[in-house]
């Protein structure tokens, strides 16, 4: 049986109270004045030039999101740079509550895929997974307060939220009936019922297994893990129209819900490969060997590859056409992102190709413990990237609100996923392919 050791505890309940009073002074340095916005534009731009006094990126900025034909003002101007900085805190702390829900997300897509396909060489990951995908509750419930924040008007994250910003709209106005608050909040709720209740269900039967003297919780697993994954697929892409693409609500992609989901897909798989190396290390899961690791490994590798075939897809296409509306979601992010954005696909690409692509590599633990960093902070600025440009526009910069937000959602995460790792031994026992996993070998 685990027992989560006093220093790993202690660490992450660190990590949570310093990310707190990082993230409580992220609120309280944001300008409560339009003067004190001005102020703070100026001090910035001494070490970033003059571009953050050109065009406002959200929530109504003169490019991306102009709904009328004339040149915003100075004091419109001014206006949206007091609510870019007001938003700078809140999209620091929405970007890392996403990110760390959408690692157990990934994890549970993994864990039903090897359910639903029973698969032989993973039952004795099964624990490591169900430990992952317990963040789920807290990770989801914490994100579903922010979007209900966002509806009660605490913040400018979606400006289709915004009722004086619709009015003068037309394109919000014809998605009026899908980009309400009501149906928002209705679908979120859905999801969240939906992707709790699997897991929780799952758990059960996988923990009544080992206590069973038949196979039908085992069955009864593959079944629900099979139709669960026909949910998933469909309430995962529109939770990320909703909670990622609806912030910058002019612009589309058909194409984005795959994309989310190779994201928090190889996140989910590479914290599983993480977590189930530690736990190694530390003395358990000794029927665990190398052939595992490996094949962990080489979903990292394959999905990443996968992720980046998505992202040149889509990016080529909307690139190449040049229609305005689909191509300035890129201009934005080439222009005032050049370095999160091209340094994001240099380390989801290139970093995991030359980390993993030898197979010997692969079983090498802390080789994979190295590109799992990588990795994970590769997709962490994915997710910035999508969020940060429509909901802060040129005021960004990752200082205090984003590490302290970073430092409180993962202290949060490890002290949760290892908590529930010590809830039930880390190996089932009644699994019918628990021999076979473990006398895999690649």
């Amino acid at each position: 049986m685990y027992t989560v050791s006093n220093r790993l505890k202690m660490g992450a309940i660190i990590m949570m109270v310093v990310g707190a009073l990082l993230t409580a002074y992220g609120f309280f340095s944001a300008p409560s004045t339009i003067e004190a916005a001005k102020e703070m534009v100026a001090a910035h731009d001494d070490g970033h030039g003059s571009g953050h006094a050109e065009e406002a990126a959200h929530p109504m900025a003169a490019d991306n999101h102009e709904t009328e034909a004339h040149t915003m003002t100075e004091a419109e101007h001014d206006e949206h740079v007091f609510h870019q900085l007001r938003n700078k805190p809140w999209a620091a702390l929405y970007v890392a509550a996403f990110f760390f829900f959408m690692i157990s997300l990934g994890a549970l897509a993994f864990y039903a895929i090897q359910r639903a396909a029973q698969a032989g060489w993973s039952p004795l990951l099964f624990r490591v997974m169900e430990g992952i995908t317990s963040y789920i509750v807290p990770g989801g419930i914490i994100v579903f307060i922010i979007l209900l924040l966002s509806v009660m008007h605490m913040n400018h994250l979606f400006v289709w939220m915004d009722p004086d910003v619709v009015a003068h709209d037309p394109i919000l106005q014809g998605k009026k009936g899908y980009l309400n608050t009501t149906f928002f909040l209705i679908r979120a709720l859905i999801f969240l019922a939906g992707w709790i209740g699997y897991r929780e269900y799952s758990r059960k039967l996988s923990l009544a297994q080992d206590e069973s003297d038949d196979n039908s919780n085992f069955k009864l697993n593959f079944r629900i893990s099979a139709a669960f994954l026909v949910f998933y697929l469909i309430s995962e892409s529109i939770m990320s129209w909703d909670w990622i693409m609806s912030v910058d609500p002019h612009w589309f992609s058909t194409l984005f819900g795959w994309y989310v989901f190779a994201s928090m897909f190889v996140s989910g798989i590479t914290v599983i490969a993480m977590v189930t190396i530690y736990l190694k290390s530390k003395g358990h899961l000794k029927d665990v060997n190398d052939s595992h690791i490996h094949d962990l490994a080489k979903f990292m590798f394959g999905i990443s590859i996968f992720w980046t075939y998505l992202w040149f897809s889509q990016f080529m296409l909307i690139w190449y056409a040049n229609i305005p509306e689909e191509v300035t979601y890129y201009v934005t992010r080439i222009q005032d992102y050049n370095l999160p954005f091209f340094g994001m696909v240099a380390m989801n690409f290139l970093f995991p190709v030359l980390l993993l692509m030898n197979s010997d590599y692969k079983r090498i633990n802390w080789f994979v413990i190295m590109a799992g960093i990588v990795i994970l902070a590769g997709h962490y600025m994915d997710i910035y990237n999508m969020i940060i440009p429509s909901t802060v526009g040129t005021q960004w910069s990752i200082g205090i609100p984003e590490i302290g937000a970073i430092l409180l959602f993962a202290g949060l995460f490890i002290f949760w996923i290892f908590r529930a790792l010590g809830s039930a031994p880390l190996q089932p026992k009644r699994n019918p392919f628990i021999e076979e996993s473990k006398h895999f070998h690649y």
